[in-house]
Parts: structure tokens; sequence; C-alpha cells
């Protein structure tokens, strides 16, 4: 019945009306048809294979969905995909800004081992070409992007790079943060007229893929990346009416008093000054009302991708994850916006639904320690792929078998970008975290923080000092200093990587990382 309605729309009716309808639609489907394919849809051609669709949101923290627990927000679509998936609730961006964290999702490597950010340069070619959308493709996948790339490719350092749009055999990307006005995305144009705001464009993007990849022979790997909830701030207009009268309650961690005891240099940054100039602090819900009804936006687009999987018989044998390049601070710790290793900043959501597992495997919810290295060694292993052997990130389908399982003993939480004061590096596991900040001039002092993830996932506490917490700091370190290893071992020795495993270890006197920084 629902498939006759949206079959008998009118072909040409006035703009704001279709797209009304079909948001409306699209929410009712899932209620309705729960998303489950249908005898009689599944019919279509299958592939040994799976098709994969990698959904990725922009600024997105976990306390932003009905499935991680947060009262008052409306995302029918991400939560019955995590009833019909896999909740992860301790994955990590290792950097946790958004180009970095993009290369470190497409190719499965540490920052520090893909040599790409926003202060040291592009990603060179040869890491790309190990990266999983071209794999796949090289491997008979078609494939397929839409949104905010997030960085270039080049050839070499140094040298000016590109979107590698070639490498995809579908591609509504685009450059820099691109635009919340669909005209203005290149790529994206023909959407115009009847998705004027970007997110639900992408939803079109990725329906109308859809519906072409069913009558190829060939399985697919799709790729949207929302720029919601990035800033600035332009919710889509047709739900301002999503979170009228909806009051939201302020974590247990909000205001500047929860951040007194977090390290000095952490503060030097515009992370600190937002929490005043982007009005967490002087008009809390008006904020979240703003942040959440773009989050809505990616909600119903996640509903059109899996009501264009039903109708077009592949929803039995395509799967889905839905992540964050990172997470947002919100007033937590009294700052705004990401970079920082606090949970808030680093914690995203990951969510993933195979529809191939059997009924007890799924509606889970996991514990164990993941990264966003895991997204492309997860979807090259689904491709039935080997991962390259560089790559840092580990298979998560593991997992589906054995939530308790452990895939990593520790991760890594990098940041590398903006002011050298609040450059950071540290760890975390499923016990603490540990984070070390280097700079030691001007009146500070290097700093090191260990907060407890088991009591007090909130951080609330440095318990570097505390005498009960001293076998678990200790552990941390050890860890730590792996990770340091690692570092100075795999490092890229080009775009300034290498200087950082000086400067990020503690043993080190600041007047020798100082003249790094000064060359």
């Amino acid at each position: 019945m629902i498939s006759d309605s949206y079959q008998s729309l009118p072909s040409k009716p006035d703009a704001r009306a279709r797209r009304k309808l079909r948001s409306v639609w699209y929410l009712a489907a899932v209620a309705i048809l729960g998303f489950h394919c249908s005898p009689k849809l599944c019919q279509a051609t299958d592939n040994s294979r799976p098709n994969i669709i990698v959904l990725l949101a922009d600024d997105q923290c976990t306390y932003s969905m009905g499935c991680y627990g947060t009262p008052g927000v409306k995302t029918p679509n991400l939560d019955q995909l995590a009833r019909d998936g896999m909740v992860f609730d301790r994955h990590y961006d290792t950097t946790a800004i958004c180009m970095a964290s993009r290369v470190n999702i497409m190719t499965g490597l540490y920052e520090f081992k893909a040599g790409c950010n926003f202060d040291s340069g592009n990603l060179l070619r040869r890491f790309w070409q190990q990266s999983y959308p071209v794999l796949l493709r090289q491997s008979g996948y078609k494939t397929a992007f839409a949104g905010k790339f997030g960085f270039l490719v080049s050839e070499e350092p140094d040298q000016r790079g590109v979107l590698p749009e070639q490498d995809f055999d579908r591609w509504g990307g685009g450059p820099g943060q691109t635009f919340y006005e669909t005209a203005k995305n290149r790529s994206m144009a023909e959407y115009a007229d009847e998705y004027p705001h970007s997110t639900l464009s992408y939803g079109a993007f990725a329906r109308d893929f859809i519906r072409d990849a069913a009558s190829m022979d060939a399985p697919f790997c799709l790729s949207i990346s929302f720029k919601a909830p990035h800033h600035p701030v332009q919710p889509d207009p047709q739900f301002d009416e999503v979170y009228q009268g909806v009051h939201f309650e302020k974590p247990p961690n909000f205001g500047r008093e929860f951040g007194e005891h977090l390290a000095a240099q952490s503060k030097q940054g515009r992370q600190f000054e937002r929490f005043h100039s982007w009005n967490y602090s002087s008009d809390y819900q008006g904020v979240m009302a703003k942040y959440y009804q773009q989050i809505y936006a990616i909600d119903v687009a996640v509903g059109m991708v899996r009501q264009a999987l039903n109708e077009h018989g592949m929803a039995h044998n395509t799967v889905i994850l839905y992540t964050s390049d990172n997470g947002f601070l919100c007033g937590s710790h009294g700052y705004g916006s990401k970079v920082l290793p606090y949970e808030e900043a680093s914690r995203v959501p990951l969510l993933v639904y195979d529809p191939r597992l059997p009924s007890d495997q799924r509606g889970q919810r996991c514990d164990a320690l993941t990264a966003n290295v895991d997204i492309a060694a997860t979807v090259l292993k689904l491709a039935e792929q080997e991962p390259p052997a560089e790559m840092d990130g580990r298979d998560l389908s593991k997992l589906f078998r054995d939530p308790s399982a452990t895939l990593h003993e520790y991760v890594p939480l990098i940041n590398v970008w903006g002011p050298k004061q609040v450059h950071s590096l540290g760890i975390v596991t499923r016990e603490g975290k540990y984070v070390y900040w280097p700079f030691a001039a001007d009146g500070f002092q290097a700093a090191e923080e260990v907060f407890d993830m088991r009591g007090d996932r909130l951080e609330t506490q440095n318990v570097i000092a505390d005498p009960h917490s001293q076998a678990m700091v200790q552990k941390l370190r050890e860890y730590y200093q792996s990770n340091l290893n690692n570092w100075r071992n795999h490092g890229v020795p080009f775009h300034g990587y290498q200087r950082f495993a000086v400067i990020f270890d503690p043993s080190v006197s600041w007047s020798s990382k100082a003249a790094l920084y000064a060359n």
C-alpha cells in the first residue's frame, strides 16, 4: 500500500509540498515496513558479495540519538538501524577533526602513518590507492561517493592536490566544506529544485544510485558524507517544527565548573572560547534544537536510503555502517566544537547493520574498543578482500559473533592541529584514558591526565595522583609508550610528523621540543 502511494506522487507538484510529503512518507515507512525485505522484493539479482553503504555525519556526538539514550531527540530511522544491527558504545575517532578522520576512515591508517591533516598536507596517492573505495572498485564493485570529501590527493608532499572523482563510478562529492545550499554544490545541482537543502539531496543521490545498481551485475559500495550538523548552523527549514517546545537536558558535566581540573593547555584553542561565542552558555536550548534539527534531516535521509534498498530488492544483501568524523563537545566541561581528546569530541556513534546475520546477532550492543580506522578493514573483509598489511584497522564483523571480543588493547587519540599549546597525544583503553600535553612555555607545565573509563566516563576527575589508581596509571603509561614507539618507527617522514615522536616523548626537555617547532 505504501509503495503504491509513493508511486502515485504527482510528477511536478509544488516543490515545498513534494518535499514535505516525501519526508512524511519516509518516516511512516519506517514504522510500517520496519525495512525488512519482503520475499517478493528480494527476487532481485543476488551477488555473493554484499553491497556496502558507509554513511558519515560531520560533528555528531553520541548524545544526539535515541539509541544512545538521549532524551528528547527524534531519530527513528537511526534507532531502527540500531535495533536491526549493532550499537558500538566505545567507538573513537583517532583524530577528532574532519580532514584527518576522513583519511583514517578511508585508508584504515592512523594520522601519523597517513600524514594528512589541515596543518600538514594532502594525502599521497600511494596511500589513497590502498583505500577501501579504490580497492573495492579494483575488485569489481561499482562505487559512488556524495557529499563532503574532506581531503585532496597529491602525488608527492607539497604538491597541489585534487579530488579523486575519477576513482568512482558515480560522483556527487565536493571540495572543502561544501554548502548546505544544494545548488552551490556543482556535482549535486541536479537535485537542487526538489531538495534545496543538501542533506536530503544526498539521500536522493543514494536513492538513485541504488535504483540504478539494482540492474547492475556487480555489487556496489556507496559512501555518503553529510555536511550536517557542521557549522554554519543552517537546518533544513522544512523541519523547523520538529523540536518546537522540546526541552533538552544538559549533560551532567556541562559548564566551566566541570573543566577546572582539566589541563590548562586544553583551554588555549578555539574550543574553549566557543562555549560562549557559540552560545552554549547563554542559549543551550536554542543551540541544541538547531543541532538536533540538522541531525533529524540526516535521519530522514537514512530512511530514504533504506526505503530505496527495500523497493529495489537489495535490502537483504546490503550492509550499512553509520558513524561520524568526530564528536562535538556541546558545552561539556565548558567547551564547544571538537578536536580535544575528551569523550564528547573523540567518542562517536557507530551503528553496523548486516541483514545476512541471524536474528540472535542483531539488536546487540558492543562494549569493545573500536576506532575509525576499523571502517576500512571491515568494508574490505565484507567484500572478501584482505586488508593491506599496513592498515591499523581491524575487522569489526568479528564482534557480531562475540561482542565481548577484543580488537584493540588501546586506541590512540591524536591532535597535532591548531595552536601548539593544544597539541596532545593520548591513548584510551576499556579501563582508562591517558593524555599527555607537552607544551611547557609561557608559564605552562607539561601535563598528564588520567581518567577512569569504568567509573567516570564523564571525565570529572583526573586521577593521575590518586594512590588507588596507580596500577592503572602505570599500565596506561606503558600503552602510551607503545603507541609513541609505533609513531617513531612507522610515522611518515614528511609533513613534519617525525618531530612529534619527540614532542610527545615525556622524557625529552621542552627546550629540545621548542627547537623542533621552530624548524
